[in-house]
């Protein structure tokens, strides 16, 4: 299982939902079972009683849970039906923990937002992925990195990160990299500023979405990767476009697909010819490797039969000597 965290820094509305539904049409379309989930920091149990003109558009899933619109993106995108486990509030995980609480099930212990409220959460992210087979989860984190809110969630999926082992999350930032009308120049100050934040929680960004008015240039895209510490090749562009479905094309050319490194374990005899043939160096290893071992069998069998070959004349030959007292 594996786990990618689709984080936003500087400002709200950069379009972190449209980053990670595209993210997750890739991946599918490399063949990987993807599912996502969305981590909303207020306090309401869902979006259903929110003012629209402040949040949003409701989107409402087929078991009728009322929830954020990024869901229905998802949705789009994927190519699936999501329930209400797929939408993580404040209010959803406090309500639980404090209904808990009254049933005496923490046996007295005080309850705090460490353990109880980040153990809570890493449950429901768990839940999540564990509710099909999945080869990866998207998480997408609301708010931005700093907000007060959004604290918990952070420090949940940190903690959830050290338990599953190295190799399992991924950390995805996005961010804003603004250019000013007078020089025409990309600024990347808010976004050292965006990572060095992230950092603070103990969250290292493998990959920077970074959100401009138009293409990154190399020596920006250089640039950020000195101050953020990020591999060059994971430094994404996501420019202004005019429909956010031409969003997987624009990321898809810059291959963040492949950078992700998520592997999926072949599940037929062809999908592994499949990787074989498009990596020649794979194939003459193994052809290489298979050769040198039918060599070493065969003279290791040819070595063995000729040793026993050659004690069995040994043992004929005496047989036949006649002695001379039987003459």
């Amino acid at each position: 299982m594996h786990y990618i965290v689709i984080t936003g820094g500087v400002i709200s509305g950069l379009g972190k939902g449209t980053i990670t539904s595209s993210l997750g049409y890739l991946l599918k379309s490399h063949g990987y079972k993807v599912t996502a989930l969305k981590i909303d920091p207020y306090l309401n149990y869902d979006a259903g009683t929110m003012n629209p003109y402040q949040h949003g558009e409701v989107f409402v899933l087929d078991d009728g849970s009322e929830v954020d619109l990024d869901l229905g993106n998802y949705e789009r995108f994927l190519d699936v039906n999501l329930t209400g486990n797929n939408n993580i509030t404040t209010g959803k995980v406090y309500k639980e923990v404090i209904e808990k609480e009254r049933k005496g099930e923490y046996l007295g212990n005080t309850v705090q937002i460490i353990p109880h409220i980040t153990n809570e959460i890493k449950r429901r992210i768990r839940l999540v992925a564990n509710s099909g087979d999945y080869d990866v989860v998207l998480i997408e984190v609301g708010g931005t990195v700093g907000d007060m809110e959004s604290m918990p969630f952070l420090e949940a999926i940190r903690q959830l990160n050290r338990e599953e082992g190295r190799g399992s999350f991924l950390f995805g930032h996005v961010t804003l990299v603004p250019e000013l009308g007078v020089v025409g120049e990309q600024k990347t100050k808010p976004t050292q500023h965006s990572v060095r934040d992230l950092r603070e929680i103990g969250i290292t960004p493998d990959i920077l979405f970074c959100r401009s008015t138009r293409s990154l240039t190399l020596d920006t895209k250089k640039r950020i990767s000195l101050f953020t510490d990020v591999a060059l090749d994971g430094i994404v562009s996501v420019n202004d476009v005019p429909n956010v479905y031409l969003v997987p094309d624009a990321m898809e050319k810059q291959g963040i697909a492949p950078y992700t490194g998520v592997q999926r374990a072949p599940n037929t005899a062809r999908e592994v010819l499949g990787i074989l043939f498009r990596n020649k160096r794979v194939l003459v290893i193994t052809f290489l490797a298979t050769f040198a071992g039918v060599v070493l069998a065969v003279f290791l069998f040819g070595t063995k039969y000729q040793a026993q070959t050659e004690i069995l004349v040994k043992h004929e030959r005496s047989d036949n000597v006649v002695s001379p007292d039987a003459s």
